[in-house]
């Protein structure tokens, strides 16, 4: 691998290092490759919550639009293009998505409309998943993305991203969490990292840190994993 590539794959690991505890029930041949999604996403997510100027994020998602649809042409520029572009994907659904995550930031009306304003996203990084993963796109999967991509929007920004009519912060994570089951719909390496992100809320609602031990972590995994 390149040394810009293990750059972004490292980004990732060191804001999950949970996931060396689990990936192994990730087939071998899919370990990079789920790596490199998910370092993808979080580049999203991170453009999405933002709390400064977005001008710049707003330019990095224009040139992002820009390189999935050359992906769907099989030309990639983006280090992490060489891992993900050669999979015949739904590119240019993620594509067309991206500027959703633009609304997004606005702030929301109630509950429901928060959850819309980024399901087109939510479905674009579902189907790109089951093709990545060769999984079938499952009814609910869409529904888990999005979940789990709310939940760490109030993780990051806290009450300023709480939709109005949520009751709070706290009630808006309990709303998430009660939507958000303990195994969820998508291919194995979704299953998993959800699994990790819902413990993550999970600690939080305690009001503590996520410090799970290796067992449990394991025991998450395990359970996940089964589908």
């Amino acid at each position: 691998m390149s040394s810009a590539l293990d750059s972004f794959l490292g980004k990732w690991q060191q804001r999950w290092p949970e996931w060396a505890f689990v990936e192994r029930f990730v087939a071998g041949a899919d370990r990079t490759r789920a790596v490199a999604w998910f370092a993808l996403l979080q580049e999203f997510d991170d453009m999405l919550n933002i709390s400064g100027d977005p001008l710049p994020s707003n330019a990095k998602l224009g040139w992002w639009g820009e390189e999935l649809r050359s992906w769907a042409g099989q030309r990639s520029r983006h280090p992490l293009g060489r891992v993900l572009e050669p999979v015949r994907a739904p590119w240019m659904q993620l594509a067309e998505a991206l500027p959703d995550l633009i609304e997004a930031r606005e702030p929301a009306t109630d509950p429901a409309q928060a959850r819309h304003a980024l399901q087109g996203f939510a479905e674009a990084v579902a189907a790109v998943e089951a093709a990545l993963f060769d999984a079938p796109v499952q009814p609910h999967a869409a529904g888990a993305v999005l979940t789990q991509v709310l939940a760490q929007r109030v993780q990051e920004l806290g009450a300023a991203v709480v939709p109005a009519g949520a009751g709070g912060e706290h009630a808006w994570q309990q709303a998430l969490l009660a939507q958000w089951p303990a195994r969820v719909a998508g291919p194995r390496p979704r299953r998993l990292l959800a699994a990790l992100a819902r413990g993550r809320l999970q600690a939080r609602l305690r009001g503590g840190e996520y410090r799970p031990s290796p067992a449990g972590l394991l025991w998450r995994a395990w359970w996940a994993a089964r589908g």
